[in-house]
């Protein structure tokens, strides 16, 4: 019974391990991309340059060793005292790199990891089209593999320890060695043991998973009672997102555009002629038309007569006119403030930030999870756009904090984030 107990014991160990493996492996690759979009995103994009330089191909760029960590940490002194910093500082000034002290030697490996593996989305396709199985990016996502290989070893364990239990059953049988009945295994404490931390981990992984998703909708896409595109209308036709959510520059509302601004343009514009195919998300075809009458069903629009219906009931609408009942995407909950002016025109924040790239969305869905943590690890990141009084560039909202501006004309600070000026006080988004 003792080697049996050290055999268990190996091979509780051993399973242990591998499943840490396979849980950092996933945490890993999972926290990469969180940590580049969290940290990295507004100013870097990783296949190409945008306000800092393109991340992918890093390695092969900057000085090996620990220079990526000494510069992630600390850009103004790597600025003071490395030829290759100054020179990427020269090249891009007069953009400096955020210093992120807080951030681990692991999670920096994490994000460029991230960076090294990412590859492009492919391209959409019509229905029917054939599409090339993309391998990359396989190494990012191997905790099924894990989970299996564990499940396996512990089968095979199990199995071994059963061989082991019959082969000197055998022995002893064979030197005339009497010795009692082994215990059942549905019987043996060791086992009985394993099966409840096992049921213990995975039973609080869900319920620790389940709890901190609760209220979550993260790519929820509903379908809609009009194909709306923004690929279409934000993308192709570059109409501007203040043009139909006005309310987002100028009040706490981004507001949902009325009928009446819809026919602004489909007044004139009564079919669909775009070169872009509409499709939804299951890859059925949606006839552009067909959507544009939908519009004029709503704002009861006469499109053979070329005017609204009349308003024979005298209730100020044209008759059979009614509002759109769109389905709301975006929810937070009844105890959080945000206000979309202060984001956008204050702290001049594009749409994507929070909405993704909308503009590439035939169907809008919620692109980030909109949980506290991804709020304040925002605030903490994003700089402060102070008014500069020699270019007037800059926000004047930010010209109180004469602090921060005469911390920052003494070098003693690069930047300022909107965690310095209270932006992760709890009463800042809580009632």
């Amino acid at each position: 019974m003792r080697r049996n107990r050290k055999i268990v014991q190996i091979i509780l160990t051993s399973v242990f391990l591998l499943t840490c493996i396979s849980l950092t492996n996933t945490v890993f690759a999972q926290d990469g991309e969180a940590l580049f979009k969290a940290n990295c995103a507004s100013c870097h994009k990783v296949d190409k340059d945008f306000a800092g330089p393109a991340l992918k191909g890093w390695k092969d760029r900057v000085p090996p060793g620990d220079w990526i960590y000494n510069w992630v940490h600390n850009p103004a002194a790597m600025i003071a005292k490395d030829p290759f910093a100054k020179e990427l500082f020269d090249k891009w000034k007069p953009t400096m790199m955020t210093s992120f002290a807080s951030l681990k030697n692991e999670e920096i490996d994490a994000i460029m990891k991230y960076v090294d593996n990412y590859a492009p989305e492919a391209p959409k396709t019509a229905p029917g089209t054939a599409t090339a199985v993309s391998t990359t990016g396989s190494e990012d996502n191997n905790s099924l593999l894990y989970g299996i290989l564990t499940l396996i070893l512990a089968v095979v364990a199990l199995i071994l320890l059963q061989v082991n239990s019959n082969l000197r059953k055998l022995t002893d049988q064979k030197e005339g060695i009497e010795r009692s009945e082994p215990v059942p295994f549905y019987r043996n404490k060791a086992y009985i043991m394993l099966a409840v931390i096992v049921l213990f981990a995975v039973g609080g992984y869900f319920l620790v998973d389940g709890i901190i998703g609760l209220g979550r909708q993260t790519n929820y896409k509903p379908v809609q009672p009009i194909f709306y595109s923004h690929e279409v209308h934000a993308g192709v036709n570059q109409i501007s997102c203040l043009y139909c959510h006005g309310g987002a520059q100028d009040s706490k509302q981004a507001g949902i555009p009325s009928v009446n601004v819809c026919m602004n343009c489909h007044v004139a514009i009564n079919e669909y002629k775009g070169d872009l195919k509409l499709v939804r998300e299951d890859g059925s075809a949606v006839d552009g038309t067909a959507e544009i009458k939908k519009l004029y069903a709503y704002a009861g629009w006469d499109a053979t007569n070329k005017q609204y219906k009349p308003d024979t009931n005298g209730d100020g609408i044209p008759d059979g006119a009614k509002p759109i009942a769109w389905v709301k995407i975006h929810n937070l909950p009844d105890h959080v403030y945000f206000n979309h002016s202060q984001h956008v025109k204050v702290g001049k924040q594009n749409c994507q930030t929070c909405h993704g790239e909308i503009q590439k969305m035939a169907e809008v869905k919620q692109f980030s999870d909109l949980s506290m943590g991804w709020c304040i690890n925002c605030h903490r990141e994003t700089k402060v756009d102070f008014y500069n009084n020699k270019t007037g560039e800059g926000n004047k909202f930010y010209s109180i904090y004469e602090k921060f501006h005469n911390d920052i004309k003494n070098h003693k600070m690069d930047s300022v984030t909107v965690e310095s000026i209270g932006g992760t006080e709890c009463q800042k988004c809580h009632y």
